[in-house]
């Protein structure tokens, strides 16, 4: 489809800054020329011919992608197979049947010995404070996965057993990831930002042998005594009759009193010790506490994480006979569908692989010598992709953050980008907006000279957040990718490449290769042109899930009964004249807050657990800094008052249930709820009602209207 021409790109600006208007919004900017001239992909007529090709030609394309990497057995059959119509059997997605290979070989050991970057630094670590930094190289980190996978199989980790991570961004946290990956096993990495019970849900759900965790971490001024927390989740799941058999502790807020002199890389020192946790933890001399399923803690086994380098060499043998040759599973996660719940999204070895490493080149559109920064968290599946397994597949240095955006102060991410000289910068909207608040002072006191492309992730980017990242961060010299993707695809579907497509803000533009998406009506119908209606996809691409761990079915019913022949992916989406797509948000009962989806289900159980509430309704309402957030309607128990403590407590309840992202912002007393006769919910007039919208629409079916009226009387005041 044709493209608009560039509208207005020079000399329509006041003193060289772009206004947020209708304007600038509705038009469009063409890739700088200079990143154009570099860029694998360089022209739109090119990004055409691969796409083109991806999607007519498969397996041939994705074929000479997978000659970059080491194949221990190489497909012996057909490269693809595939069925997406429920009506004609069993889904399944079969990439490259009966190959193997190694995840954790291909992006350290094929690295180190093959393309000889063992001395290239793969990890800036960004402590929380400022002072506290590090740094590993590639073979530094390879001899600490080896280290670790020897720990791992000395407490009988194997293939196929499952092992939950819960740990805070630290170097610790990829070598854990690796080694489960070196071993064949299976890892769930759990946010470290949830509670204990959502910790034990999900170890319970994927049956782990074993948990990875760390004693404590500041995040910004508070302290979150992480090992506290496990061990309550531990308690739980031996409650439950299912207890876990061995839990291994990272000391990262007493690693100073550690003496890793041996270790490859300096540890940063411990700024702000905490006295309770050190206390809780084993004699100062061990580098690892385990703990058993009785709950007794001893000595880790010596020798292997601080081994001398003159034993190094024999940990390395043992490790890589140890490696595990497979396509199988490699990663565990919530899915996007509900991933506060506790089913997980199957991703697996081969496929993922490529499909995360060939996103990482072309979107962020990666050479040798950058430094690259993705400001998520590796709990989630983005930092899954694009800080562990995305960038070391492509030889990549990245940055590790552990801090947040605004402490000690709201310049933090600038200075991290001065001093580290990144070069291609992924962050949310959600971040973007917080930092719109304090101005432009905090980000143009740094140079930011080295940025070259900036990109979104999380949720659609409005076009506000977007003018002012590219004015006022990208000084408008960088392209911006406003990423769309999922969980269950693994990696990014619709997104701009830097030196290709011209950029729309808010527009997540034009499908990545192998990609085909089509837009449906209510009906299953596709539409063609400008339109709107269900995003699916028609066909697989090698990132996508293979099912959903334990529930095949569930698999089936939620991304393919819908609309037989596609993978439905639960998102609206408007295809504008130009063939540019925009995310028009979740048609399901999901929120998206932060960046992060919510399952409305599961507030409301949360809520109604407390011994007050009999009934709750909870949507979403607009807000300036997280997009959306939660606004909860409750019904009381006789004998329950609505009380400012009442509120504060449902609250509580929700962050030890589900998290602190999960924190809703209003909760309204409702006597009753407005639902139709036959007793569902009315949840779009509850969404009317949380945004003061009278505009109810066709109110035939309400059983009781004056419950509306006295809803809309006695609501929140909100910010929007």
């Amino acid at each position: 489809m044709g493209l608009p021409e560039e509208r207005g790109q020079s000399g329509t600006r006041s003193g060289g800054r772009e206004e947020a208007g209708a304007g600038d919004r509705a038009r469009s900017w063409s890739p700088p020329p200079e990143v154009s001239r570099s860029a694998h992909v360089p022209s739109l007529q090119r990004y055409r011919e691969l796409h083109r090709r991806s999607v007519e030609e498969p397996r041939e394309f994705w074929g000479d992608i997978a000659k970059e990497f080491y194949w221990k057995t190489p497909c012996p059959g057909r490269f693809l197979q595939y069925n997406f119509d429920v009506t004609k059997g069993k889904i399944f997605i079969e990439w490259m049947k009966g190959a193997t290979t190694n995840i954790c070989y291909n992006v350290l050991d094929r690295n180190v010995h093959e393309k000889k970057l063992g001395d290239k630094v793969a990890f800036y670590w960004e402590g929380n404070e400022p002072g506290e930094t590090t740094q590993i190289t590639y073979h530094e980190l390879l001899v600490q996965v080896c280290q670790f996978s020897n720990v791992l199989r000395k407490q009988g980790i194997r293939k196929g057993d499952r092992v939950a991570i819960y740990m805070p961004m630290i170097l610790e946290l990829v070598v854990a990831m690796l080694a489960c990956a070196r071993l064949g096993a299976l890892h769930s990495i759990v946010f470290a930002g949830f509670s204990a019970e959502s910790l034990c849900e999900r170890i319970l759900d994927s049956s782990c042998n074993l948990l990875i965790t760390t004693d404590a971490f500041y995040r910004g001024e508070k302290l979150v005594n992480l090992k506290e927390l496990a061990d309550e989740a531990l308690e739980k799941c031996q409650e439950k009759g299912s207890p876990v058999r061995c839990c291994i502790v990272v000391k990262h807020l007493g690693r100073a009193e550690l003496g890793m002199g041996d270790s490859p890389s300096q540890s940063p020192p411990i700024k702000r010790p905490c006295p309770d946790v050190q206390a809780n933890e084993c004699d100062k001399d061990e580098k690892r506490a385990w703990r058993n399923g009785d709950g007794r803690e001893m000595d880790a086994v010596k020798g292997v994480l601080a081994e001398p380098e003159s034993q190094r060499r024999i940990s390395l043998q043992l490790c890589q006979a140890s490696i595990h040759w497979s396509v199988g599973m490699v990663t565990r996660q919530p899915t996007s569908e509900a991933p506060f719940l506790p089913q997980g999204v199957v991703h697996t070895v081969g496929g993922y692989m490529l499909y995360v490493a060939t996103t990482f080149k072309y979107v962020f559109d990666f050479h040798a010598e950058d430094v690259f920064w993705c400001t998520a968290d590796i709990g989630w599946i983005t930092g899954h992709s694009y800080i562990t397994y995305g960038p070391l597949a492509n030889g990549a240095t990245s940055v590790l953050f552990e801090g947040i955006p605004t402490y000690p102060d709201e310049s933090r991410l600038w200075s991290i980008v001065d001093k580290y000289k990144v070069t291609k910068f992924y962050t949310a909207p959600t971040a973007i907006r917080l930092l719109m608040k304090f101005g432009d002072e905090p980000v143009t006191k740094h140079s930011r000279a080295s940025l070259q492309v900036l990109g979104t992730v999380g949720e659609p980017i409005n076009p506000e957040a977007w003018l002012w990242y590219h004015r006022v961060v990208g000084a408008q010299r960088c392209p911006i990718v406003d990423t769309f993707w999922q969980t269950e695809t693994g990696g990014h579907m619709l997104t701009p490449l830097p030196g290709a497509t011209p950029m729309k803000p808010g527009s997540a533009t034009f499908p990545f290769f192998g990609v085909a998406p089509a837009i449906l009506s209510e009906f299953g119908e596709e539409l063609e042109g400008e339109a709107e209606g269900y995003l699916v996809f028609k066909q697989p691409w090698p990132g996508i899930m293979r099912t959903v761990y334990g529930n095949h079915e569930r698999f089936e019913t939620t991304y393919f009964k819908k609309f037989p022949g596609y993978y439905v992916t639960g998102d609206g989406c408007r295809r504008d004249q130009d063939g540019y797509y925009w995310i028009t948000g979740r048609i399901d009962d999901m929120l998206n807050v932060s960046g992060h989806l919510l399952s409305t289900a599961e507030v409301e159980s949360a809520l109604v657990e407390h011994e007050a509430v009999v009934e709750a309704a909870v949507v979403g309402h607009p807000h300036p800094v997280k997009g959306e957030c939660l606004y909860c309607f409750v019904t009381l128990c006789d004998g329950h008052t609505f009380s400012p403590s009442l509120t504060e407590e449902l609250k509580k309840q929700i962050r030890e249930k589900i998290g602190p992202i999960a924190t809703p912002d209003y909760i309204q007393n409702a006597p009753g709820l407005p639902k139709t006769r036959s007793g569902k919910i009315m949840r779009r007039v509850l969404r009317k009602i949380a945004q003061n919208d009278h505009d109810l629409g066709d109110m035939s079916t309400v059983a009781d209207p004056s419950i509306i009226s006295h809803l809309f009387s006695h609501r929140c005041l909100t910010i929007l």
